[in-house]
């Protein structure tokens, strides 16, 4: 029986998976596969340890890896991206939880599903609206600042599981201010078991696949194995620590995972829960989406692919929404696992599916191995994976390239370091917003001049160009609204306030797309105002829909000049000597 192609259908545009099954094929599922293995093997410990980093049971990690990826596989557009727990949205929750004061453990994962649930809703409520250029207001330089904050924090709040000791804490410095408290407690032997499992997993991310190659193996075997590396921590300390009793000398271990399928779970209704979660998962949303379209376009542009911003809203809304309805916790695509999947030759997102399979054999068959692992080999995977997303050379770029981006990065590294992760991130979306409207406040305006024998017009500033004493030509270039019109307004009228004989101001609407209406009352005041001053005021180059808009107002009737065409006839008419 032939199934009706349903790939150039309505239905297509909302549930991707009918786009690219279509074309699904025996060598597309192998190396879907090949990049499955890959990607499990790295996620296993992983998501138990990032479990552990947001101050939940293990299997809650394990389990934030089946139905997620299933459900993105069938409505996500990124053929690549692995989604999953990551480093910062697992911090985020810990920090969300963490503000309720909960101590029973059943209430915590209850309050960890809800959050993946408000999480979901929110996503998809977004993608639904077509709301994801609301991302947008996170300025790039910002995200990297608390990115790398959040890395930071993150290893920093590791060390108690390195040294074996109790510690707390949101900021930096309550994590170290607790840390040098409770170092005289140190367990000795967690110590140099941490350490030296942190400084193997170093060594494994650049030493141990070049050596394993060295050693025969092909690239591709000794990929597998460099990924293996973190499997192999685990395998020997859990050894370690069962044949040398090491959990009766202090080394603190996960203990008991349950083995079994993800439970069927149902998220709290309660509205009090919701008010208390509500902005820790818009915020979560925010910065998950963020880091997830952000990785998935990376990747999509390699193999000329592209992604539906809109649609990755649904994918990871309907992934959250499926974590929580299987005892997870709030998840989004991740970086480095999306690009372990790419490398590996992930080639649609069923290798997500593959994945999800993966996991649920090892949720199946492999947690009762996992009584003794130390949580000092989950910190350690976690120091190792998290210091690489810390970059300051950010800071560097920021500062040879614009101060105000500068001082946008820096202060979100300080405020999240100093404050928290929530803090951090909400003053990241405050300092993005509010660099936007400082920059955009102030619009770039230039007097221009002919450039002599053409009919092109350059910054007399900046070029040797011609002008005419009682002609000013000033080239807009922004878009005029509430927040910079006054601005414009102000340049204008300190320019013609002068000894030479202005009569004409003309200004060129080039790069302006927008006039919104307070702009507009601002443009028509100007006009009078240099009307009353024998001044007369022109529009050239304005754009159609610009032109549609003022058409609709008085503005056009009460101008006192005109409007031209082109900025060489305003020049060619206005530059006359009747003109004057």
């Amino acid at each position: 029986m032939t199934l009706p192609n349903l790939s150039n259908s309505p239905l297509a545009n909302y549930l991707p998976i009918l786009s690219w099954s279509r074309t699904y094929n025996r060598d597309m599922a192998t190396s879907d596969a090949i990049a499955a293995v890959i990607v499990t093997i790295m996620l296993i410990p992983q998501s138990l340890a990032y479990a552990l980093l947001a101050g939940l049971p293990a299997e809650m990690g394990l389990y934030a890896s089946i139905l997620p990826l299933v459900a993105y596989a069938i409505f996500g557009s990124s053929r690549a991206l692995a989604v999953g727990p990551v480093a910062v949205v697992s911090l985020m929750t810990a920090a969300a939880i963490g503000n309720l004061g909960l101590t029973d453990p059943a209430a915590i994962a209850l309050a960890a599903g809800t959050l993946a649930f408000i999480s979901g809703v929110i996503l998809l409520l977004m993608g639904v609206l077509k709301l994801g250029f609301l991302a947008n207001f996170l300025s790039h330089p910002v995200i990297a600042g608390f990115i790398t904050a959040s890395g930071i924090l993150i290893a920093t709040s590791q060390l108690k599981h390195i040294f074996g000791i109790d510690a707390h804490g949101h900021s930096l410095i309550s994590l170290l201010g607790s840390l040098f408290a409770h170092l005289g407690e140190a367990n000795g032997i967690t110590l140099w078991m941490g350490m030296a499992t942190t400084g193997f997993l170093f060594w494994v991310r650049k030493g141990l696949k070049p050596l394993l190659i060295s050693k025969g193996l092909t690239p591709r075997l000794a990929d597998i194995g460099a990924k293996a590396g973190p499997v192999a921590a685990v395998a020997v300390t859990i050894l370690l620590t069962w044949g040398l009793g090491l959990d009766q000398k202090g080394v603190k271990i996960v203990g008991e995972v349950p083995m079994g399928m993800p439970p069927a779970t149902m998220p709290s209704f309660s509205p009090a829960l919701w008010s208390q979660l509500f902005m820790s998962a818009v915020l979560i949303s925010i910065i998950g989406f963020v880091e997830s379209v952000s990785v998935a376009q990376t990747l999509a542009a390699k193999k000329r692919q592209r992604i539906v911003p809109d649609q990755e809203l649904v994918g990871l809304g309907a992934s959250n929404v499926a974590s929580a309805l299987s005892g997870g916790y709030p998840v989004t695509g991740g970086f480095a696992r999306s690009v372990v999947n790419f490398d590996a030759g992930a080639e649609t997102p069923a290798a997500g599916a593959f994945t999800a399979i993966g996991i649920l054999l090892a949720a199946l068959l492999l947690t009762p191995l996992l009584y003794f692992l130390p949580k000092a080999t989950l910190a350690a995977t976690i120091i190792v994976a998290v210091l690489s997303l810390v970059d300051f050379s950010i800071l560097k770029k920021a500062w040879g390239y614009s101060k105000i981006d500068f001082a946008a990065v820096a202060a979100t590294i300080l405020l999240t370091l100093g404050l928290g992760v929530e803090m951090g991130v909400s003053a990241g979306v405050i300092i993005s917003i509010a660099l936007h409207l400082y920059k955009t406040s102030r619009p770039h305006v230039a007097e221009v001049g002919l450039v002599p024998n053409t009919q092109h017009f350059r910054n007399i500033l900046r070029h040797k160009v011609e002008t005419r004493p009682h002609l000013v030509t000033l080239r807009v270039d922004e878009s005029l609204y509430f927040a910079n019109a006054r601005f414009l307004e102000d340049y204008v009228l300190d320019r013609v306030t002068c000894d030479e004989p202005i009569k004409h101001v003309v200004l060129q609407f080039t790069a302006v797309n927008e006039v919104d209406m307070s702009a507009l009352e601002t443009v028509e005041e100007l006009n009078r105002r240099l009307g009353e001053m024998g001044i007369s005021l022109h529009l050239s180059e304005v754009k159609g829909p610009v032109m549609d808009r003022l058409k609709r107002s008085h503005f056009l009737d009460e101008l006192t000049g005109e409007i031209f065409l082109a900025q060489w006839d305003a020049w060619d008419k206005l530059s006359r000597p009747g003109a004057a």
